[in-house]
Order: structure tokens, then sequence, then C-alpha cells
């Protein structure tokens, strides 16, 4: 009986005019989880799939725009080939499971190069299938790294830049931070305000690395699989109590 309680009275006391836009998640700690528990990874993996709807829900309920989901990286695609698998299938039916709902719009974010074709286009399709709901906006995190962005969205630029007629010479005398953050993979929306990371690891890893600049950063120690409503609630006031500079 506490616990509900105590949720409750956390969510009436957030500031309305302090809730953060865009919250990204790093889903840490599925696979000690599953140690914890005494039982294999790839349930591991699925109770931390279970968990991203109620996480979406408790965003919705407090008026978060924007979520980023970081649910595979660049270097978990080194992993050996079975694990690998049995991992994308479960992102797989994740990310079908959510655009099912047409709840929300699902943008996948990442080198889609790098992963087996089926899955990029099951991601694709997802995207296509929620482009027009009008919900929060969910940004699909695999094959994704902070440093593997960054160059996509050079290349990008220069790219861009060669069409256009322009030289290198030209462009390194023009070229600005706004410049580069019109190729990133999350263009055109707001950078993060809070990134939570769960399983106590006090690190970024790469995620969102130019976004997060200026973002507030709050880490849980529970494991994914067993983050809670109350965590994230906490999170939020974390949040909602600290003074933001934005480099200022």
């Amino acid at each position: 009986m506490l616990y509900p309680a105590y949720e409750a009275r956390l969510a009436r006391r957030l500031p309305h005019d302090r809730i953060p836009q865009h919250v990204g998640v790093m889903l840490d700690g599925n696979r000690r989880w599953a140690k914890a528990v005494g039982t294999d990874t790839a349930h591991g993996y699925r109770a931390g799939a279970a968990n991203i709807e109620p996480l979406l829900e408790w965003c919705e309920e407090i008026g978060v725009e924007v979520v980023t989901l970081w649910l595979l990286s660049t270097d978990n695609l080194n992993r050996p080939a079975d694990q690998l698998k049995g991992l994308l299938g479960i992102i797989e039916g994740a990310v079908a499971s959510l655009a099912e709902q047409h709840r929300w719009r699902l943008h996948p974010v990442g080198a889609l190069d790098l992963l087996p074709a089926s899955t990029a286009e099951r991601l694709k399709d997802a995207e296509e299938a929620t482009r027009d709901v009008d919900g929060l906006l969910v940004n699909v995190a695999v094959g994704y790294g902070g440093r593997r962005e960054i160059a996509d969205a050079v290349r990008s630029l220069l790219h861009e830049q060669a069409a256009q007629g322009r030289t290198l010479e030209e462009l390194a005398e023009v070229i600005d931070v706004e410049h580069i953050a019109e190729h990133l993979y999350t263009k055109g929306q707001p950078d993060p305000d809070l990134v939570i990371r769960t399983s106590g690891e006090q690190r970024l890893g790469g995620f969102l690395l130019w976004q997060s600049a200026h973002s507030e950063f709050y880490f849980c120690e529970a494991y994914w699989p067993d983050f809670r409503r109350v965590d994230f609630l906490r999170a939020v006031r974390a949040y909602a109590q600290r003074e933001r500079r934005l480099g200022r």
C-alpha cells in the first residue's frame, strides 16, 4: 500500500513547468538481471522488452513529448552470432508490438546499414505504419553509436554540399555546429533534457554524444527489467530540482 501512495505523491508534486520535453533512456542491465534471477540471457531481454510499454505510458502521463530508447549499440553487433540473432528477434518483436498499437510514432535511429536486412526492414515498416500517429515520438536506437552518428552526419553533409557544387575549401569557411546538427539521426527534434541509465553504471557509453551536451543525467541502480514507475518519477523529480545552466 505504501508504494502506490508514494508514487501518487511524487506525481502530484512534479512541477508542470519543469517536465523534460525529451527523455533518453539507456535500457541497461538485462543480462545481469537474468543472471541474478537464475535464468538465461534471452529471458532477461524479453523481460526488458516487456518494460518498454509501461515506460512510454509513464512518459505520456506527465507530458513528455519525445523518448529515445537505446536498445542495441554498434558495439553489441560484435556479439556471437547466435546471441545476436536472438536479441534482434526480441527487438523486432518489441518494435512490431509497439507499432501495432498505433499509439506512438516510431522513428528508428542508428546505422541501419549495419543491421541484417530483415531487421532494418522491420524497423522501417514500424516507422511507416506509425508515421501519421499524433502521439509521443519514440526514437528506437538500434545499431546506434554516438561516434558513428556524428561520422554519418558529417558524411551526409559533405555529400549534400558536393551535390550543390561547393568545394571543401568553401565548406570549411562556413561550416558550423548547426550544419552538422541538421544531419543527425534526430534532426529537427529537441535535444534530450534528461538521460536515464539503469543498472548502476555511470557512464554515457556513446549515447547521444552530440545531443546530450547540455542534458541532465540520472543513474538508477535498478536493472532495466526492474525499473518501476517510482524510479522514473524519482528521475524526473531530480531533473526538476536541478538548476539547468545550459552551458551559460
